[in-house]
């Protein structure tokens, strides 16, 4: 089943209150689900995002629906991971993202997808 291709418009964004500010914000979301393209198993997981924003952040009742819009979606963890940070850095334009997908273990083996867009520290712009 092909992810929506509107998925990344359930994202919504609010404006920053500190643009000239270099802030760290830490989304932790303990239930992310998806399926397994091969098995048709479902996979568990916790996404962490860690971000300096720039002019935008993210609306978190928007995040939680545009993640849930995976539940059904057969895809892989390097796919899901992947997609996910290229639809928040399309929003929200940050000046660094990092995503970590670490999935429950299934058969004895844990997978942690780690994507990052940026730089840590970059200097604000003007």
């Amino acid at each position: 089943m092909p992810i929506a291709d509107n998925s990344r418009e359930l994202l919504e964004t609010f404006d920053n209150q500190f643009p000239g500010r270099d802030y760290i914000i830490e989304i932790v979301c303990p239930e992310f689900t998806s399926v397994c393209p091969k098995t048709g198993q479902p996979d568990f997981g916790t996404l962490t995002f860690t971000y300096t924003p720039d002019r935008k952040c993210v609306e978190l009742k928007s995040l939680k629906m545009y993640l849930q819009s995976f539940r059904n979606q057969g895809i892989f963890y390097e796919n899901v991971t992947n997609t996910i940070l290229d639809d928040l850095v399309a929003v929200l334009a940050p000046r660094w993202l990092q995503l970590v997908a670490s999935f429950t273990p299934r058969g004895g083996i844990g997978t942690s997808v780690t994507v990052v867009h940026g730089e840590r520290g970059s200097a604000p712009r003007a």
